[in-house]
């Protein structure tokens, strides 16, 4: 078999067979011997009828087609490995010529993995991140505990203020229509909360209990529920209770029941170096999202429609095992915001997109990065496998050595650390300015 491999634009590949006719004869005689059972002709017993009456039957194209059955799948899987190519779509085969007195001709057409241009990746320029713990920050933390730690007082005569936490029943219509998940009785609501929709809350200040209220608001145009979203609403709210919420004095007994600490300036103090730490992990993580950006802004390639589906699809699953992990189900909670699982997967377009996007560009930094990897980190590598997966009846020893010898294991432990280099040369090598 003669392979002629043309590369187009976009990653794009064409391998076209050729099967000279007198091979392509013997071919076809292995391959009727393999399905003369599949053939059912009255008056012959099954795997006895002659090729000459299963063509006048069938027709010589669907005869000759059993060859392309036969040899295609690995012709094809042979070509790749011998022209190392990495097809990364699903492969469409054309038939160009056949017959029996012909030779065979088809062709393959698919999508090999693209190779990235990557214009800069060491010292790409960022906005410099802030993480100075103000004074502020403080008081609102410390503020944060003294209102977990709130008496929570019933009035009857005073009106809703900021910071109070209503109960209340409303609904809400649309084009005075109520619509679904607009409903609630006894709900709880707190004031200055932002747990509704912009100007709900504000609407309520004022009301006494057994007040009836019409609001109105608009939904955000970014609003979660697709058939809401932009819509202007009217809510009738009833307010049935009102509670108060005492916060305790700031004073040296209150930083004694919520700390292991006996001062004010002492649990100030611990505070702002918990807020620090918090700041500085933030700040860590807004770096890397921002260095990826600039990285993407850098990459160009033209990535093949396949790969991106792909990546949606593992995304996809992962939300599902993650629901699943929490007694979740993605249908039930598609329905409940309002789309479906096909929508919801169409969203992840952009997330999948990027994901591909930066794996090329990183597998195009290593071949311009000379990335070594020695045993020794591979071996640590495997020792923390060895301590994420063990059981207590395990011998940890045999277990390691089980993975030493495990070839794959090695690889993709090879391949982890590699990528772990490469992504700290281009975080480290980032400048914040």
């Amino acid at each position: 078999m003669n392979v002629k491999v043309e590369k187009q634009e976009n990653s794009k590949v064409v391998l076209e067979f050729t099967m000279q006719n007198e091979e392509f004869k013997k071919e076809l005689n292995k391959a009727f011997k393999k399905n003369a059972r599949y053939f059912n002709v009255p008056g012959f017993r099954i795997g006895k009828v002659p090729m000459a009456i299963v063509e006048k039957m069938y027709g010589e194209k669907a005869l000759c087609e059993l060859v392309v059955d036969e040899v295609a799948d690995n012709e094809y899987k042979k070509a790749l490995e011998e022209n190392k190519l990495e097809s990364v779509s699903q492969p469409h085969l054309e038939i160009k010529e056949i017959g029996k007195d012909k030779d065979l001709v088809y062709t393959i057409e698919f999508y090999e993995r693209p190779e990235a241009k990557v214009k800069a990746y060491k010292g790409l320029e960022i906005e410099k991140i802030d993480v100075t713990v103000t004074d502020e920050d403080v008081e609102k933390e410390i503020n944060k505990a003294r209102d977990n730690n709130a008496r929570i007082v019933s009035v009857e005569d005073e009106k809703l203020k900021e910071n109070d936490i209503s109960t209340i029943d409303f609904e809400g219509f649309v084009d005075g229509v109520a619509f679904e998940g607009g409903k609630g009785e006894n709900y709880e609501l707190t004031i200055g909360s932002g747990a509704f929709i912009p100007g709900f809350e504000e609407q309520l200040i004022g009301m006494s209990i057994g007040e009836e209220r019409e609001i109105t608001v608009k939904f955000p145009d970014d609003y979660h529920a697709d058939n809401l979203a932009g819509k202007d609403a009217m809510f009738k709210v009833k307010l049935n209770a009102i509670q108060n919420k005492i916060l305790p004095e700031l004073d040296d007994e209150f930083v004694k029941d919520v700390s292991e600490f006996d001062t004010l300036d002492d649990y100030k103090k611990d505070v702002k170096e918990k807020l620090e730490i918090k700041k500085q992990e933030h700040a860590k993580h807004e770096k890397e999202s921002k260095v990826i950006e600039k990285l993407l802004e850098n990459t160009e390639v033209v990535i093949p429609d396949s790969m991106i589906e792909d990546e949606q699809e593992n995304i996809l699953k992962e939300y599902e095992q993650n629901m699943s992990a929490q007694g979740l189900n993605l249908d039930i909670y598609c329905k409940y915001m309002g789309t479906t699982k096909d929508a919801f997967k169409a969203d992840l377009k952009p997330q999948a997109e990027n994901n591909v996007k930066i794996g090329l560009a990183f597998e195009a930094i290593k071949k311009q990065e000379n990335i070594e990897v020695t045993d020794t980190e591979i071996e640590a590598k495997i020792d923390e496998l060895v301590e994420a997966y063990k059981n207590e009846q395990d011998d940890v020893s045999k277990l390691k050595e089980k993975y030493m010898k495990n070839e794959n294991i090695k690889i993709y432990m090879k391949e982890k650390i590699e990528l772990e280099k490469l992504w700290d040369l281009v975080i480290d090598s980032a400048v914040e300015k």
